[in-house]
């Protein structure tokens, strides 16, 4: 909800600071969600004097003025306004002034051949209403040379949350209250305007739905003059949000944003016989002010007359009835809805109102007469015209809750200490009533009052709830620190280490379809269910992978060319060998495009089972396991079945039984087996194979060493070696770094290559090998045992030197 300052102060007096304010409404529990200043908007815009205007000589609708802006020489403007002549006073913006309605800038610049150095603004150019017929006259005591900000009186708009249970600070008035509770002003009493009411109301008025509309109050006001609202109106209106429409509509928007009363005027000469609150008929149709036809049924309550529906009560009113400028007769209508049945209403026709966010949470039955009292007040005030007697047709709720209260719940419940005194100043400038005995009767408006923990929350929230001191909750003696297992540990880091790498988090269904398990299994032991939801839900996954893959191709049908997903959760397994019959297990897929076809890259890239290879590479150290000593074996993995593809695709191992990981190109058998097309690569990790560390910390830690750059330049040799074609890159760098590990500090492969010169089953392997001097740099004699040991141990792998 939003309201400026200067309507907030019409109710509070005050000489609070802006931020005094906006910090005692989040003291008392009425969140700030922003604070806006219109002033800054209107920043470069001073009041200025029109003192000639002469006919521009190249277009009959221009004009050129001399302004006098109150700081030196006049300034010369061409304007095209009607109304601009010579000796008015209006709004000037000079060049850097940023219009607020469409954002432009203005500038120096020549209009037609005549040199303009601003422009003079309209009401609608400077968001203060919609009038654009001219530019804005100022009176004639307005200041030269003054910012129109400061004269206009801009004052900063608070924007407010009311949470649903506070229905009572859906208008101004209500926060005001608030904020005098609280000790920051004087709430002003409200001001009825003197009107006199002379003969019975012409219009029959009754309710005959007493469930959903419980009391109807109206009376006529004849011979009213409609048209724009004054500017004090206005500008309330806008600082809320709303947009100003004629003096009748604004007017009970008014009441509505500043007292949380929501009314209505009718056009009386649209009406037909009496006005009356009823069930709405099946079928009937209303046509509403947002200019939307509804279709009604017989738990909705509307306001008829004798011919047609004209109003879905406590929402929306009707096109047909609604005032309009050349109106002189209205009926007023203010009436008590049933929130439940507005509620279920709002929610049936899909509409949303001011109105009816106001008496789905209850607005306070005892303020009908007062609210249209006040109503009429203003209207007779501002619009003319003569009001008839009320009509009271029906009886708000009237029974006030009255509970008993104990003064030392507030310490027990609120965890601060209040006087009885503060207490009971509190409820009372909140109007509950307190008797000598701790009766308390609440408010009529406040239904969200049920029991005494509610009276704390007013006392403490009145008296602040900054002032609540941060205590930790008390700890059983024996109860251990919340703690996370190293399995835990372990999901937590691989988690956030395949997310940082671009790859998308996936939760699939831990059941599958039989045949789909059986593809995924070497064994025909599966663990299916005795009592499966469905026949696709049968058996526990023996994989991850499965389930990516039906999550793949669901993305992939519905027009997403790339899949990366990852997926941490148990395999299943019937227990035996004293192995746990759930294994935890990371999964990732990548499917589609690796790269989308350019202009650079030519066509579209695919996955490979290099990609699927460095990714698990890189989860396994983030994990803890050491993976420069991992061996890139078969890929067949007992019990595991042969969806990969046996040419592209491996397992990680440490030492030749335990497998962490197996990785590659998913086989073709296995994509059509699941209808999907083109090449799909797979990891799976199997994080219960991972060791430990020694210290029994579990995996190590994310936190990067700091780094010491070495003192002495590195320095690197090349060796190409002659290898059996069966032999992995991978063994002959293991050997080649385990050949001095003082000195070796990396290897990698840059060239891989078979064909002539090479001899039949032998291919060559080039590396790149950088050393690292420790203390001293190296002398040739240095190099040349380190280069034999490399070529030693690489010959153990069967490798020869290349000439």
């Amino acid at each position: 909800m939003k309201f400026s300052v200067t309507w907030l102060k019409d109710h509070l007096e005050t000489d609070a600071s802006l931020q005094e304010i906006t910090d005692t409404l989040n003291a008392i529990g009425l969140e700030i969600e922003g604070v806006e200043d219109p002033s800054e908007r209107l920043a470069g815009f001073t009041v200025a004097k029109v003192l000639t205007a002469e006919k521009h000589p190249d277009a009959d609708k221009l004009q050129v003025l001399t302004v006098d802006t109150g700081e030196g020489d006049p300034l010369q403007v061409v304007c095209g306004a009607p109304n601009a002549r010579a000796g008015m006073k209006g709004v000037l913006g000079q060049a850097g002034a940023v219009v607020p309605s469409n954002g432009m800038e203005l500038r120096k610049s020549a209009i037609r051949g005549v040199e303009s150095n601003g422009m003079m603004c309209s009401v609608r150019e400077l968001e203060l209403g919609e009038d654009h017929d001219g530019i804005i006259e100022l009176p004639d005591d307005a200041p030269v040379g003054h910012s129109f900000a400061d004269y206009h009186g801009s004052s900063p708009v608070i924007d407010v949350a009311i949470t649903p249970n506070r229905p009572d600070c859906m208008g101004v008035y209500g926060i005001a209250r608030d904020l005098a509770a609280a000790g920051l002003g004087t709430l002003k009493p409200i001001a009825f305007p003197d009107f006199t009411a002379e003969g019975a109301c012409p219009v029959e008025i009754r309710t005959d739905d007493p469930e959903g509309c419980p009391a109807f109050f109206g009376r006529v006001i004849r011979g009213v003059k409609n048209g724009p609202s004054p500017d004090w109106l206005q500008q309330r209106l806008t600082s809320a949000g709303q947009r100003p429409i004629s003096l009748l509509v604004d007017l009970t928007n008014y009441l509505m944003l500043a007292y949380g009363r929501p009314a209505h005027a009718y056009d009386l000469a649209k009406l037909h016989g009496a006005v009356v609150a009823r069930r709405a008929k099946p079928g009937e149709q209303v046509l509403a002010l947002n200019e939307k036809t509804y279709t009604l049924d017989e738990t909705m309550t509307v306001i008829a007359d004798d011919k047609e529906v004209h109003d879905i009560a406590g929402i929306m009113g009707g096109e047909n009835s609604g005032v309009q400028d050349e109106t002189t007769d209205v009926l007023l209508e203010i009436a008590y809805f049933n929130p439940a049945r507005i509620g279920v209403t709002g929610r049936k026709l899909g509409l949303a109102s001011d109105a009816r966010t106001r008496f789905e949470r209850g607005v306070d039955p005892a303020w009908l007469q007062e609210g249209l009292d006040l109503l009429t007040g203003l209207i007779v005030e501002l619009a003319g015209g003569q009001a008839s007697e009320a009509v009271q047709a029906g009886s708000p709720p009237s029974e006030p809750k009255v509970l008993q209260f104990d003064t030392a719940r507030i310490a027990r419940l609120g965890g601060v200490e209040v006087p009885e005194v503060e207490q009971r100043r509190i409820l009372e400038s909140l109007d509950f009533q307190v008797d000598d005995d701790w009766q308390v009767t609440c408010p009529l408006r406040r239904h969200d009052i049920e029991g005494p923990a509610d009276l704390v929350e007013e006392i403490v929230r009145i008296h602040g709830l900054d002032k609540v001191a941060s205590v930790a909750l008390p700890r059983e003696e024996g109860v251990a620190k919340p703690t996370a297992s190293l399995e835990q540990v372990l999901e937590r880091k691989v988690r956030r280490a395949a997310a940082a790498i671009g790859l998308n988090e996936a939760i699939t269904w831990s059941f599958l379809p039989e045949d789909e398990a059986a593809h995924f299994s070497a064994t025909d032991d599966l663990w299916k269910l005795a009592n499966p939801i469905s026949e696709d839900m049968k058996v526990m996954r023996p994989s991850l992978i499965p389930g990516l893959l039906t999550a793949a191709r669901r993305a992939a049908k519905r027009g997403a060319s790339s899949s990366r997903l990852f997926e941490i959760g148990r395999r299943y397994f019937r227990a035996k060998d004293g192995l746990s019959d759930e294994r935890p297990t990371l999964g990732v897929l990548l499917a589609g495009e690796k790269k989308p076809r350019g202009w650079a890259t030519g066509k579209a890239q695919e996955f490979d089972a290099f990609d699927a290879k460095a990714i698990a590479l890189h989860l396994l150290e983030m994990a803890g396991a050491p993976a420069d000593k991992l061996m890139v074996m078969d890929p067949v993995v007992e019990g595991e079945g042969t969806q990969f593809h046996p040419g592209q695709s491996a397992t990680l191992r440490l030492g030749p039984k335990n497998v962490l990981a197996r990785f590659g190109m998913l086989h073709p058998a296995t994509l059509k087996a699941f209808d999907i097309e083109g090449p799909v690569a797979a990891v799976e990790i199997f994080l219960d194979a991972i060791p430990a560390k020694k210290t029994g910390k579990g995996p190590k830690s994310f936190a990067r060493p700091t780094y010491a750059p070495p003192a002495l330049q590195s320095v690197k040799r090349d060796f190409a070696f002659l290898v059996p074609d069966t032999l992995a890159a991978a063994d002959l760098v293991r050997a080649v770094r385990a050949a001095d590990k003082v000195n070796i500090a990396d290897v990698r492969v840059f060239d891989v290559f078979a064909g002539e010169g090479v001899p039949e089953g032998r291919k060559s392997v080039a590396i790149e090998v950088t050393l690292q001097p420790q203390e001293k740099s190296y002398k040739d004699a240095e190099l040349k045992a380190i280069s034999g040991a490399i070529v030693a141990a690489a010959a153990k792998q069967g490798a020869e030197l290349r000439g």
